[in-house]
C-alpha cells in the first residue's frame, strides 16, 4: 500500500470508528436504564412484565435491521461506503482499506468502536446514577445520555460523508461479480452462524449484566454500571490486541478458544457470583467475560468479512449479520429475563450463552483458515 493511501485509509478508519461510537451509544443507554423505562412506561405490570417489555421494545429496534442491511449493504456494493454506512458497510471497508498482513488490526477497531459505544453509554449512566439521587434520575435524570446522544450524532454522519473509497472497492466494483444468488445465500447462513455467539455474549455479558447483577446480586444501580464500566474499558484494551495476534497465529485458534470456553464456563461462573461474593470478584468476572469476548472481537470482522468476495461483501454479509443479532443478539436480555422466570432460576440464561457457543463453533470449524490470504 502506497504512503498516501495509508494516510487514507488511516483517516477513513478513523471516521468510520467514530460514526460506529456514536451510532451504539444510544442503543447502550437504553439498555442501561431499562430498569427505570420498566418502571416509566409499564408501571401497571408486575416486576418481571414491566422489564421483558422494556427489553421486547429494545429487541423490536433490531427486528429492521436485517431488511435495511440488505438494502443499505446493497448501496454498499453498488454505490460505495458513504451510502452503506453501517455494520457491514463500515467492517467492509475497514477491512480493505488494511495494509497486507493487518486486516485483523484494522478490523478489530470497528469492534473497538462499537464497545466505545457501549462504554460511553455504561459510564456515563454510571455517573448519573452515582452524582444524582434515585429519584432524581427516575424523574429526569434518566432523559439527559439520550439528549447527549442527539446532539453528538451529527458529529459522526459529518466524518462518514468526507472520506473516500477503498482502493479494493475501486477495483472489484469494474469487475463482474462472480457471486450467484445461491452462492451469495450460503455465504450469508455461514456469516449467520458465524455471528449468532458474538452476538449473544455481547447483549447478555455486556449489556443485560447492569440489570442482571442489580436484581440478583443486589447491587445498586451506580455499583452495577461501574463494574460493568471496567470490564468495558478492558474489553476495549483487548479488542485490537487480539485482532493483531490473530494475523500472527491465524482467525480460527481465538475464535475456536472462545466458544469452547463459553460452552464450559457460563454455568460454573454465574453459580460463582451467586455465592455470595464481594464487589472485587464481581468486577473479576467482568474482566474475564471481557477478554473472552476479545478473543472474538478482535479476529471477528476481519473473519467474517474473508468469508466474501470484495465485489459483493457488503450486501451479503450485512444480511446475516444483521439477522442474526436481530434474532439472537437484540432480544437476548428479553430471552434471559424470561428464561430466568420461566424456570425460575437465576443461572437458567447460561443455557443461551451455551447453545449459541456450540452454533457457532460448528460454524467456524467448517470454515478455512483466512487470516494470510488476500481478499478475494
Amino acid at each position: 500500500m502506497q504512503q498516501a493511501d495509508l494516510a487514507n485509509g488511516n483517516r477513513a478508519v478513523s471516521a468510520a470508528v467514530i460514526g460506529n461510537v456514536l451510532e451504539w451509544y444510544d442503543f447502550a443507554v437504553y439498555a442501561f436504564v431499562a430498569g427505570i423505562i420498566a418502571k416509566k412506561f409499564f408501571p401497571q405490570t408486575d416486576e418481571v412484565t414491566a422489564l421483558l417489555s422494556a427489553f421486547l421494545a429494545y429487541g423490536l429496534g433490531f427486528v429492521a435491521r436485517p431488511l435495511g442491511g440488505i438494502v443499505i449493504g446493497r448501496l454498499g456494493d453498488t454505490q460505495g461506503f458513504s451510502a452503506g454506512g453501517e455494520w457491514g458497510g463500515s467492517t467492509t471497508f475497514i477491512v480493505e482499506w488494511a495494509p497486507k498482513g493487518r486486516r485483523g488490526w484494522y478490523g478489530s477497531f470497528q469492534q473497538t468502536s462499537v464497545v466505545a459505544g457501549l462504554l460511553l453509554g455504561s459510564g456515563v449512566a454510571a455517573l448519573f446514577n452515582t452524582v444524582l439521587t434515585q429519584g432524581q434520575m427516575s424523574d429526569w435524570g434518566w432523559r439527559v445520555p439520550f439528549l447527549l446522544g442527539g446532539i453528538l450524532g451529527p458529529v459522526g454522519l459529518y466524518m462518514r460523508r468526507t472520506i473516500t473509497e477503498t482502493p479494493a472497492y475501486k477495483s472489484a466494483v469494474r469487475a463482474t461479480s462472480d457471486t450467484t444468488r445461491e452462492r451469495g445465500l450460503g455465504l450469508s447462513a455461514r456469516a449467520f452462524g458465524f455471528t449468532i455467539v458474538w452476538t449473544v455474549c455481547f447483549y447478555v455479558l455486556l449489556n443485560y449484566m447492569p440489570t442482571y447483577t442489580q436484581k440478583y446480586l443486589q447491587l445498586s444501580p451506580s455499583a452495577a454500571l461501574w463494574a460493568n464500566t471496567i470490564g468495558l474499558c478492558v474489553l476495549l484494551v483487548c479488542i485490537p490486541f487480539m485482532g493483531r495476534l490473530s494475523d500472527r497465529l491465524g482467525r480460527k485458534p481465538l475464535l475456536i478458544a472462545c466458544c469452547v470456553a463459553f460452552v464450559i464456563l457460563p454455568y460454573p461462573v454465574f453459580n460463582y457470583l451467586l455465592s455470595g461474593i464481594g464487589y472485587g470478584e464481581l468486577v473479576a468476572v467482568q474482566i474475564l467475560f471481557a477478554v473472552l469476548i476479545s478473543m472474538f472481537s478482535g479476529p471477528g470482522p476481519a473473519a467474517i468479512a474473508e468469508i466474501f468476495p470484495t465485489r459483493s461483501r457488503s450486501t451479503w454479509m450485512t444480511s446475516g449479520y444483521a439477522l442474526a443479532v436481530a434474532l439472537f443478539g437484540g432480544f437476548a436480555p428479553f430471552i434471559s429475563v424470561w428464561l430466568i422466570d420461566r424456570f425460575q432460576s437465576p443461572t437458567a440464561h447460561v443455557w443461551y450463552l451455551v447453545a449459541a457457543a456450540v452454533v457457532s463453533l460448528l460454524v467456524i470449524l467448517s470454515l478455512r483458515e483466512t487470516a494470510h490470504e488476500d481478499l478475494r
